[in-house]
């Protein structure tokens, strides 16, 4: 019956009926629940990506989670119970040095920003020290014995221990690829017919030297025995400070020297000697000539005579081949002009370029242009082809 309510409905509470209002209007309004969906989700991103915490692009950082950092290796650390301090500063780094117990320094210094009392501070301070890829201002400063040896060789992509150290005998071969050689105290990872190698430990064993980042990366930690390697090698310690020096601690004492402090003592009787040569030169040279003089030439000679009088010549002294080697080239001239090959185009590029305006075989226009006519009269017929030519790719 119409207008008529069914029975079901009427004995339904208000809490019963709220579900079914509700699941109305979102089939009403599925559009604008869907795009508020999206724009909550959307916003929920945007706020994720500010409230996170920002890595950089620094190779060998603990915050760079790209191929070149080392996030990845001081996590692991972390699991195996070492606590990575991130020291941003020199002042950092040894007041973490300090207060850790027989504490492990990473440090990579690749711009040689330390200078020799503060890389002795921190090798006095730290347990164990173990410096990647260092210059050999860095090496000088710390004087263990340890010196460069040049890279390793491209036929020694992957090295073998090759030593009695334990932690590179336990964590095998690693990559030689990009890699620095260094001789003194006990090198491992030592190419063929080399006595430095990747790896040198100093007698004390205090000074461990690694010269490539390749173990320590995220790209490159899961490769061979780079993992094992960087682990017992910064895992004995509780405590590592991670130190990458930077521009600020670069040492500057003081203002720097004048120009005039620079300079030797002699340079104060030099500039007043350059004065007064360069005033003789003015005086000796800077006269006035007087203007310029039109002379008349005795003879005018015509360009077409000049060019009738050079032909004249090529046929009385039967030089063929020099008049020959003048058209093709003026020929070719003329050709890349109008080509616009440009003027470092050569005989075939011209010619390739005039065959395929003109739509023919550029066999064909290279025979005509470096035909040898052996007679005058085969030369003036293959000067007229010539002329033609020039006269086709014109015409297009």
């Amino acid at each position: 019956m119409t207008g008529t309510t069914p029975a079901s409905t009427l004995h339904e509470t208000p809490a019963e009926r709220a579900p079914l209002r509700r699941t109305g209007w979102l089939r009403r309004h599925r559009a604008i629940a869907a795009f508020s969906a999206v724009v909550a989700a959307a916003l929920g991103l945007v706020l994720w990506a500010q409230l996170s915490p920002k890595g950089d692009a620094v190779p060998l950082s603990v915050h760079n989670a790209g191929p070149e950092g080392a996030r990845a290796l001081t996590q692991i650390l972390g699991r195996h119970g070492v606590a990575v301090q991130d020291a941003g500063s020199y002042e950092a780094a040894m007041a973490a040095l300090e207060a850790g117990s027989s504490p492990t320094l990473l440090l990579y210094d690749r711009n040689g920003f330390l200078d020799g009392p503060r890389l002795l501070n921190l090798a006095a301070s730290a347990q164990r020290m173990v410096v990647v890829s260092p210059r050999l201002q860095t090496l000088d400063a710390l004087d263990a014995g340890i010196r460069q040896a040049g890279v390793v060789p491209d036929a020694s992509p992957v090295l073998e221990p090759g030593c009695s150290l334990p932690d590179p005998q336990a964590a095998g071969a690693v990559s030689g690829e990009s890699g620095f050689l260094y001789d003194g105290g006990t090198s491992c990872y030592r190419p063929d017919g080399s006595g430095a190698g990747l790896v040198a430990a100093s007698s004390d064993g205090r000074l461990i030297v690694v010269g490539s980042t390749a173990v320590f990366s995220n790209g490159e930690l899961d490769r061979l025995g780079h993992a094992a390697l960087a682990i017992r090698t910064l895992g004995p310690s509780p405590d590592l400070v991670w130190y990458i020096p930077t521009f600020e601690d670069l040492e500057t004492r003081g203002s720097p020297e004048s120009l005039d402090e620079l300079a030797p003592d002699w340079v104060r009787f030099l500039g007043p000697w350059l004065v007064l040569v360069a005033l003789a030169a003015i005086a000796w040279r800077g006269r006035r000539l007087g203007p310029l003089v039109f002379e008349p030439l005795p003879v005018v000679v015509k360009a077409a005579e000049t060019a009738e009088g050079r032909a004249r010549l090529y046929q009385d002294s039967r030089a063929v081949d020099q008049a020959r080697d003048n058209l093709r080239a003026g020929t070719l001239v003329r050709l890349s002009g109008h080509l616009r090959t440009g003027p470092g185009a050569t005989a075939g590029q011209v010619i390739e370029a005039a065959a395929q305006h003109l739509g023919r075989p550029a066999r064909d226009i290279q025979e005509l242009v470096n035909e040898r006519p052996g007679t005058e009269a085969r030369l003036v017929a293959w000067s007229r082809e010539l002329d033609t030519l020039e006269k086709e790719v014109k015409s297009r």
